[in-house]
Order: structure tokens, then C-alpha cells, then sequence
């Protein structure tokens, strides 16, 4: 094994992870660190919510076997991966960032395969965005529009949140390496979660005016979202879902989205700060004038665990021409990441 921050200088880097996007292993793993790694491929398992493979290298006179993670099914298909890219006994050298001492587990950066053979390329965008007539479509966030941070979609929340003390101890107490994490039991995260992850899981927006509705699906959990359009208000707070209970209108131009009834989440976050029965999401989608984005604007409110509102403003892109994948979670791939803490 190879250990080191330097460059490779290989022609047949396959870029799997994207910096907006963060997995929910990232606690227990250096994501400032960058190890090469070199091996051979014992296992490759295509599943949600993560891809995995095992590799088996030399280290001190001994053999080691390191568990893989990369990134959603989803976002490795549209760079050209199958369930068959990676087979046992290939020969890679990888790029990734490693779980803490002591555990044979790393996040994936980029793999390449021996002799140089080119795995796959991501897919090019187009030239000019197409432009919608309506909000009605796919979209991505335009990275232009919002920065990075730290930690991905952890360092996004770490950044907007003000946890107040019942938040703060909760996110004290919280194990991500074990149980208590609900993404080991293939829960997913709600809304805000799935606008924030349009960073690399597309969003789609389907409007039904004859049915009164309104649904926005993501690739993120394959959340899907009914958004009742008829003029409803929300149930009695003690009818609670998971996804909440979205209701939504018009403002003009402007789709207005307002979401209650959350169930409690033990970590909606990804940093253990937990949600409840007054969490609150208002969304609001602009489409530009030139239709090729939406400006959206949220808020997110949850006095139980929060000391004040937190806010983000946004342009999505319009990407009719990505393919969306949906794939229902692997309750065995979802809790993998688990055998870090071991």
C-alpha cells in the first residue's frame, strides 16, 4: 500500500464522489487525508445507498481486505458505471480517504485500473441548458450559485444550524457509527435533505393541475413527495409523517411549498441534531426568465431543537438530458459503513 497526498500521474483516473455530497460514514473516516492505495478487487457490490467493493493488499508482510465506499448507484451510473465495471481479480489503484486508525474502511476518491484502461467518462453536459417552460422537469443545483463546505452536506448543516441546548445535547449524545444512526436501517433523511443533495441527485418536479397536485421526487432515498395543490390545510399535528405533509400554491409565478407533520428523525442532519412535530419547511420555486433555472429559496424552522430559522437561497439547472436511476436501499449495503466502529 502506497500512502501519500501527491498526484498520480495515471491517464485513467475514474472520478467517482462529488465534493457537494457526503455519505453517511463521513464521521468516522479523514476526509482531509488522501491514501493510494493498490490492490486487487475481491468483491464489487451495486447497490443503494452506496456502491461498495473490497480489495485485498499487501501491508507490513501481511494481507489486508478494505471495504470501499463510493458513492449512490445514481451518481456512478451517469459517469458510465454498471454492475460490472469492477470484477474480482482486477487489479486498481485507488485514491481515498481512510477511516480512522485501526479500521481497514476508506471513502473513494477515484479508481484506476491497471495498464491504464479508461473505466469510463462522465457524461459531457450539453453545450446551452435547454429551457423549460416551467418548473416542471429535472434539476441539479448549479454549483455556481452556492459553495461548498467542509464535510459536504455534514459541513452545509454545521454551517447554517444554531442547535439550541436540547439540540446541542442530542447531537452530544449522538453515535453516527452505530444504531442510532437511522441510515443504517435504510431511514432517509427528509426535506430539507433531498434540496440540498441536488448537488449530485437529480430533483423532479411533475405538476398534475387536473389532479390538484404537485410531486417532487429526488433520486436522494427515492423520496417522493405529494404536494396538495387544492387549497387543504395541514392535519391535526398528531398525524405525522415521515416525508411531512406538503400543501402548496401559487404566488404568481412562484410554486409556494409549505411542509408540517414531520415524524421525529433522530438525525435529519447527518450531525445528530434531532427533528420533531414542529419542524417547518417553506420552499419557493422561480422559474427564471430564460427557463433554463429555478431560483428557490427555503426556510426550515424547528423551535424544539433549533434557536432561530435557518435560510438558503439557490439556482437549480435544468438537466432533462441526465437520466434520473431509482433503486430501493440495501438494508446490507446501508448498514456496511457500521464496520468502522469495529
Amino acid at each position: 500500500m502506497k500512502i501519500g497526498t501527491c498526484a498520480l500521474a495515471l491517464t485513467a483516473v475514474l472520478a467517482i464522489t462529488a465534493p457537494a455530497i457526503a455519505h453517511h460514514g463521513d464521521s468516522g473516516v479523514d476526509m482531509k487525508t488522501t491514501v493510494v492505495y493498490e490492490g486487487t478487487v475481491k468483491e464489487f457490490a451495486w447497490k443503494n445507498p452506496h456502491v461498495y467493493f473490497v480489495m485485498e493488499m499487501q501491508r507490513d508482510g501481511k494481507t489486508e481486505k478494505w471495504e470501499m465506499q463510493m458513492a449512490a448507484l445514481s451518481g456512478l451510473a451517469r459517469r458510465g458505471w454498471t454492475a460490472t465495471t469492477l470484477q474480482p481479480g482486477d487489479k486498481v489503484t485507488v485514491r481515498a480517504h481512510p477511516a480512522t486508525p485501526g479500521h481497514t474502511y476508506a471513502i473513494v476518491e477515484s479508481v484506476t485500473m491497471a495498464g491504464g484502461l479508461r473505466l469510463a467518462q462522465v457524461a459531457k453536459a450539453p453545450d446551452v441548458t435547454p429551457p423549460a417552460k416551467t418548473i416542471a422537469g429535472q434539476w441539479l443545483t448549479d454549483r455556481a450559485s452556492t459553495k461548498d463546505y467542509p464535510g459536504g452536506f455534514d459541513g452545509f448543516f454545521i454551517a447554517h444550524l444554531t442547535p439550541n441546548e436540547k439540540g446541542k445535547a442530542a447531537q452530544t449524545a449522538y453515535k453516527s457509527i452505530s444504531n442510532d444512526n437511522p441510515e443504517a436501517s435504510c431511514v432517509g433523511r427528509p426535506t430539507p435533505a433531498a434540496i440540498v443533495s441536488t448537488g449530485g441527485y437529480i430533483m423532479k418536479i411533475e405538476l398534475k393541475p387536473e389532479q390538484k397536485l404537485a410531486v417532487i421526487s429526488s433520486e436522494w432515498f427515492n423520496e417522493v413527495r405529494t404536494v396538495y395543490m387544492d387549497g387543504r390545510k395541514h392535519p391535526d399535528p398528531k398525524v405525522r409523517f415521515v416525508t411531512g405533509h406538503s400543501i402548496g400554491h401559487w404566488e404568481g409565478d412562484t410554486l409556494v411549498v409549505d411542509t408540517a407533520n414531520f415524524a421525529d428523525h433522530r438525525s435529519p442532519y447527518q450531525i445528530g441534531i434531532p427533528s420533531g412535530g414542529q419542524k417547518h419547511v417553506v420552499e419557493r420555486y422561480t422559474l427564471t426568465k430564460d427557463g433554463t433555472h429555478i431560483d428557490l429559496d427555503w426556510t426550515l424552522e424547528d423551535p424544539e431543537y433549533l434557536t432561530k430559522p435557518m435560510t438558503d437561497r439557490r439556482q437549480l439547472v435544468h438537466v432533462p438530458h441526465l437520466q434520473m436511476y431509482f433503486a430501493e436501499c440495501d438494508k446490507q449495503s446501508t448498514s456496511r459503513f457500521l464496520s468502522m466502529g469495529k
